[in-house]
């Protein structure tokens, strides 16, 4: 028994010390089946939405990405905040989405942390392209680190969103 624990705990170990953190794996399931299917309830703001997941309701806040406060207790909303809550409300409010998660699955208040794919289409990633969010990562949760990056130089470039309106 003891052996077989020890056996186990290694191979977690040698996973851990083979990944490739910031890389990405393109295809949504390349997280070795974390993958699960959600109903989008309410959108909180940007990069939060309410979903029904495993038959409960859970906040669920999008990995790798931070998009302008519209609705946090005590401050002012920040240039872009409602638009980009209105378009994650427009593209996800009462659609079935499948979460991805990557090494943790909470934050320190509690939300869900995940991946959000509608379709083939990684809407982390297209908040950021649209110039809606910027890119945020909290290791070690960095799976698409460098697609979101990309699409951040892009938007900027190109004056998208919060890179063309806000100061």
């Amino acid at each position: 028994m003891r052996r077989a624990v020890l056996v186990a705990a290694l191979a977690v170990l040698v996973a851990a010390c083979t990944s490739t953190p910031g890389r990405d794996t393109s295809e949504p399931g390349a997280a070795g089946g974390r993958e699960v299917g959600a109903l989008v309830t309410r959108v909180v703001d940007g990069d939060t939405a309410e979903m029904l997941l495993d038959g409960r309701e859970v906040d669920v806040r999008f990995i790798g990405i931070d998009t302008p406060e519209s609705v946090a207790p005590d401050q002012p909303i920040e240039c872009f905040g409602r638009r980009a809550s209105a378009y994650t409300r427009s593209r996800l409010e009462g659609r079935t989405v499948r979460l991805e998660f990557d090494v943790e699955r909470q934050d320190r208040f509690g939300r869900t942390l995940a991946y959000v794919w509608v379709g083939g289409e990684l809407f982390n990633e297209t908040l950021v392209a649209g110039g809606y969010a910027v890119v945020t990562t909290f290791p070690p949760n960095v799976r698409y680190v460098d697609r979101f990056i990309a699409a951040q130089r892009s938007a900027r470039g190109s004056g998208l969103g919060i890179w063309g309106a806000c100061p």
